[in-house]
């Protein structure tokens, strides 16, 4: 099974749980940040570091009657099945497994940031400081709960079994970002399924999305699945990676947000 994760932006309220989840389970620090110059929204922090694997943007913008609205991105490593960080990794840290996910071995980083530079979403960090030697840091995709071994659940003192048992196994294994939301924004599981509802909920609502699905095809397919009421440009997503086809069914759709707010 090829994981992956599909995110309806439609459905965030910007809640950040996904970032205290993410910080909770492994056990990175509090960083004391300010609100940047160069960021679009009230996010903060306003980029990854070492201390941050993923974090929710916010976007502004009008609708057509006027009235302003909100966009909350919950943003990570994409996990790409062409990894451009790995083009350019000379040590090589860089590993596709065969479930669609991104590792690192953090330990072989040399300290160059040239993955920094060549990732079109701006993701990989590299602690310099609290470490002897430059460790990368990016989102795992909570594999360590994936592959977890967890063969007895109990609720209340009672041992679950059959179809109770495999239910609660996955949900412990989800990552914590997924499992923590509390809007149903994040969706866990087979990747070609989630592309099956990403579709299903377009022609349910006809009007509400974009007429894409970011992530399905750019840089080979990524493992995020983004959907979104907003042209993906207005949300700060590298639009050159898509098809021209798609590049042109990204148009707005009234009576979805017109513009920035000045």
């Amino acid at each position: 099974m090829t994981r992956a994760c599909l995110v309806d932006t439609t459905r965030c309220i910007g809640c950040r749980a996904c970032q205290v989840a993410c910080k909770e389970l492994h056990g990175l620090k509090a960083e004391k940040t300010a609100l940047a110059a160069e960021s679009p929204g009230y996010q903060n922090p306003p980029r990854f570091s070492p201390s941050t694997r993923t974090r929710v943007t916010f976007h502004e913008s009008r609708r057509a009657d006027g009235k302003p609205a909100w966009t909350f991105v919950k943003r990570q490593c994409m996990h790409c099945k062409e990894m451009p960080c790995a083009n350019v990794c000379a040590p090589s840290v860089y590993v596709l497994d065969e479930s669609g996910v991104v590792t690192a071995r953090a330990n072989e980083c040399i300290g160059c940031a040239a993955c920094i530079d060549e990732c079109p979403f701006h993701v990989p960090a590299v602690d310099y400081w609290d470490q002897t030697t430059p460790q990368l840091r990016k989102c795992t995709f909570c594999m360590d709960r994936q592959q977890a071994d967890i063969e007895e659940v109990r609720i209340n003192g009672r041992r679950l079994t059959g179809k109770s048992l495999q239910q609660h196994q996955d949900l412990l294994r989800e990552p914590a970002c997924t499992r923590a939301c509390p809007s149903g924004t994040l969706k866990f599981g087979d990747r070609e399924k989630l592309l099956t509802e990403a579709r299903r909920r377009m022609e349910a609502s006809p009007g509400k999305y974009v007429p894409h699905i970011f992530g399905e095809k750019e840089l080979g397919g990524l493992g995020w699945l983004y959907l979104s009421a907003v042209p993906f440009g207005e949300l700060g997503f590298p639009t050159e990676f898509l098809p021209p086809s798609d590049r042109k069914g990204m148009g707005r759709l009234a009576p979805q947000p017109t513009g920035p707010l000045a």
